[in-house]
């Protein structure tokens, strides 16, 4: 017969050896899907905390639930935080998808299956009138357009979603925790559609990790800089933070330049910019912006416009290479506000005309999309901007951006502190695209 202290000693240590077993972390979570540039497929990424299979069961919607499978790998992510945080981070690619029509899928192992999603296969057709929600600097705390952006992509308003930088704040705070909570926020977006990125400032610490492991974008620089086509649009991402992290390496920066170099040598042969005659880059930190925070985009000698001189060699800047390549659109975020410039080259308005300066325009359109809502709040405007100013909201919102065809671009902005209203529109109207449609 055990004592009755000894016993109660006992169960007060129940709680303790309860704690000591850790949990099995079997199950899918933090789902979301990305387009690997390849027609008729979709890669789809997840975590578990333990390893497991990688494996998608899929079927056609109307159709035997689950009847395809395809097999994938797990990469384990160690998180460099204080605790050393392991994950594991499962990528499937589902190949032989039949454009537009509609899948229903779910990812994980016999260990735990994720709940149920759908998505549509991209349609490859260059004549796709591709919609896109557009934003940056969306957080974990105070991510005010998130519940409106979740409704809308899951009502099948989006084809694609542009996260132009800037997650969670920051993806490895609390041991990569925020990154976690961050990634469970948006799979009710990112399950549905394919959920394209470019790294933000805020993704710097250990070198951009949790980013570089999160991610699953095209080509082989961990989802640094790639690019891909949809619809009559060639779509550039590329990191601006080449430009400010020296330290992770300055050769980035001249490999970056080279590898856009070539994308855009390549998007331009005349066969090439015929069926996809839209360029538009998506990088963080902007070129140009009338914020009042003294950030590189306030400065005339912006180094992601004009480059760094303090390196050997000089680092060359993006606006003459872009300009040289006929670039049409460049959307950018980091400033927590919503701008839209005149067609801008070298701090100078390019106009299409007096009346229609979006109809022909003689320089690239910039768009400033960082106001999602983050910890950080918005930002405030210099009460002077320069002539290149032509319209500015310090309102929470994202954009949405329609490549209707070969001419035709639509461009909105919808403010969540107006409850979805749109509070600024252009077309952008192109009959000729390329360097030549400048003079």
């Amino acid at each position: 017969m055990v004592p009755v202290h000894a016993a109660c000693a006992l169960l007060s240590l129940a709680p303790l050896l309860v704690l000591g077993v850790p949990p099995i972390w079997t199950q899918p979570e933090q789902v979301h899907l990305s387009y690997p540039g390849v027609p008729g497929s979709m890669v789809v990424t997840w975590t578990t905390f333990n390893k497991t299979e990688s494996k998608v069961e899929y079927g056609l919607l109307g159709g035997r639930l689950f009847d395809m499978s395809a097999k994938g790998d797990a990469a384990l992510f160690v998180d460099s935080g204080e605790e050393m945080r392991k994950m594991y981070i499962h990528r499937v690619t589902l190949t032989d998808l039949k454009p537009t029509a509609t899948y229903v899928y779910h990812c994980g192992s016999e260990e735990g299956w994720s709940d149920m999603f759908s998505f549509t296969a991209l349609n490859d057709s260059t004549s796709f009138s591709p919609r896109f929600a557009v934003y940056g600097d969306m957080g974990n705390e105070n991510p005010q357009s998130l519940a409106r952006l979740q409704k809308e992509t899951q009502l099948g308003m989006y084809d694609v979603i542009l996260h132009v930088g800037d997650f969670a704040y920051d993806m490895h705070e609390d041991n990569a925790r925020v990154g976690d909570e961050f990634m469970r926020q948006i799979q009710s977006i990112a399950a549905y559609v394919p959920y394209m990125t470019c790294p933000g400032n805020h993704e710097s610490t250990y070198n951009f990790s949790n980013y570089r492991n999160r991610f699953s974008m095209p080509g082989q620089t961990e989802s640094l800089w790639y690019s891909w086509n949809l619809g009559s649009a060639h779509i550039i991402s590329l990191s601006t933070e080449v430009y400010f992290y020296l330290e992770f390496g300055q050769e980035l920066l001249f490999k970056q330049y080279e590898w856009l170099k070539k994308d855009l040598e390549e998007a331009n042969k005349p066969e090439n910019r015929a069926v996809r005659p839209w360029i538009i880059t998506m990088g963080h930190r902007p070129m140009y912006c009338s914020d009042d925070d003294q950030d590189d985009c306030t400065k005339f000698d912006s180094y992601v416009r004009l480059g760094l001189n303090d390196t050997k060699p000089p680092a060359p800047g993006l606006e003459d290479l872009f300009y040289h390549y006929g670039v049409d659109v460049e959307l950018w975020a980091h400033e927590h506000t919503y701008e839209r410039l005149w067609p801008v080259y070298g701090d100078k308005v390019y106009n299409g005309s007096k009346e229609q300066p979006y109809v022909n325009p003689k320089a690239p359109v910039h768009i400033i999309t960082g106001s999602a809502g983050c910890r950080e709040k918005t930002d405030r405007f210099n009460p002077n901007p320069k002539e290149w100013s032509a319209f500015r909201s310090t309102d929470y919102g994202y954009t949405r951006m329609q490549v209707v065809n070969a001419t035709h671009l639509y461009l909105e902005q919808v403010s969540d502190d107006q409850y979805g209203k749109v509070i600024d529109s252009i077309w952008v109207v192109k009959e000729k695209h390329g360097f030549s449609a400048w003079f």
